[in-house]
Order: structure tokens, then sequence, then C-alpha cells
């Protein structure tokens, strides 16, 4: 082999010795209890981020952070996302789902005005940017609540319209996980969308012996398909995020 090619191979050589390892980021969930991550004694209730962290690659950690019960006034004043800010790094996801605790006035230190609630969207928003991270803004999730005809009520109207209202003024991705999660339910109807949340008959699991009826928390597979709407908006909004969901074995 001549000296310019022995050359140019050793080039190579070097080049792929220093070739840099891919890129790591964190995308944080913030929230209240229809994403969090549920204590043993709440099974089979899931929120959705808890099967959402296994969509991705390994370069993207899910870091579930919302919590039951929690509003966008109560994160903040409980100190739950301090910790987040201080740690967000360029290029890190944040990802804002509030309103069902928000929305309820008998909620004493969660309720909020919608104005109040759209300002502290902003502020979420603005503090996010501030660490060169991406903040994305979720709508709250819909309640099961159909009428007597079958027809799937609207369970967030106006705190639905204030994120959407948010997102529109501060120039961020939406996804409309309200609208989406009502096609959904209105698509299964009032009887086979009980499956998506955490029904259960009397003595069918043993962390609800009288059985449950719940119309706001997802069971597993609810949550599930939650977090698979959640995923096809990150498709069709062409975050970059979405180069990093795990692909399908291809078969040979």
């Amino acid at each position: 082999m001549t000296q310019p090619k022995l050359s140019l191979l050793a080039c190579c050589l070097l080049l792929l010795a220093f070739t840099l390892p891919p890129q790591k980021h964190t995308v944080w969930l913030v929230g209240d209890s229809t994403i969090a991550n549920k204590e043993v004694r709440a099974y089979p209730e899931t929120g959705w981020g808890m099967p959402f962290g296994v969509f991705f690659d390994s370069t993207i950690t899910v870091d579930n952070r919302a919590k039951n019960g929690r509003s966008t006034k109560s994160f903040r004043a409980e100190g739950l996302w301090q910790p987040i800010l201080d740690n967000l790094h360029a290029g890190d996801y944040v990802f804002i789902q509030f309103g069902h605790n928000d929305e309820g006035k008998e909620k004493v230190g969660r309720y909020t005005t919608p104005e109040e609630f759209k300002a502290n969207l902003h502020q979420y928003v603005q503090e996010a940017r501030s660490k060169n991270a991406i903040p994305v803004l979720i709508t709250p999730v819909a309640r099961r609540t159909f009428d007597d005809k079958g027809n799937i009520k609207e369970s967030h109207p106006v705190y639905a319209d204030a994120v959407r209202a948010m997102a529109a003024q501060d120039a961020v991705p939406l996804i409309d996980l309200d609208a989406r999660s009502m096609a959904l339910l209105q698509q299964l109807g009032p009887v086979t969308s009980q499956y998506l949340f955490n029904y259960l008959a009397p003595g069918e699991h043993p962390n609800y012996p009288d059985g449950r009826k719940d119309d706001t928390h997802f069971s597993e597979l609810g949550a599930r398909r939650m977090a698979e709407l959640v995923a096809a908006d990150i498709r069709s909004l062409k975050l970059p995020l979405a180069d990093h969901f795990v692909q399908p074995a291809v078969k040979k």
C-alpha cells in the first residue's frame, strides 16, 4: 500500500476513534394525576406518562414529575417545578399538561381562573425557554362523560381553549390531547370506552375490593392509548423528538 493511501487510512481511523457519542436529552413531564406515575396501592390506575417512557431509544430519558391533584398553581407552590428548572439542559423537552385541577373552584390552593391559568402557562414556557429547553403545551385529557344519546361531552372547554390560545400566543408546539381523546372515546362509545378507565367490579382487584368506576383515571390499556395519541402528535408536529422513537424490528 502506498504512503498516501496509508495516510488516508490513518486519518479515517483517527476520525472514527474520536466520533462523538449520540447526544442525550430528557423529556420532562409536568402535570397532574392523568400523567403521573402511580404507587402500587393505586394499581391498576395508570398515568399515560408511565408507558410513554418506553417509546424512545436510549438517547432519550423520560422523567415523569407529574403528581396527583396538582394544578399550574400548586405544582409551583409546592416546589415541584424548581428542581426541574434547575436541571434543564439545552435541547430538553418540557411537556406541560394541566387543567383538571385548575378548573375546580372547590379545590382550595389549586383553582386558578382562566386568566391566571394562562399567565401560569406563559411563565412555565418562558422559564423553560430561558434554559434553551423546548416547551410543549398539552390540552387536558378528556374525562369519560357521555350524554344520554351516547355523544361524548366536552370536559374542559374553557381550560382547553386557554391552552390552545397560549400555544398560539407563545408559538409553542401544541398537542391537543383533549380533542384527540374525545375523538377516541366517541369512536369507542359509552360501553367499550370503559376499558380505557379504571373500571373494576367488586372483588376484581385487591386494591379496590368494593369495585371502582373512575371516568378520569386510566387503566393500563387506557394510559397506553393516551400515550400513543401524544406520540402521534409528536410525529405530526414533526418535532425532532420523533426521530428518537424506537423503530420496529425488520423481519428478515
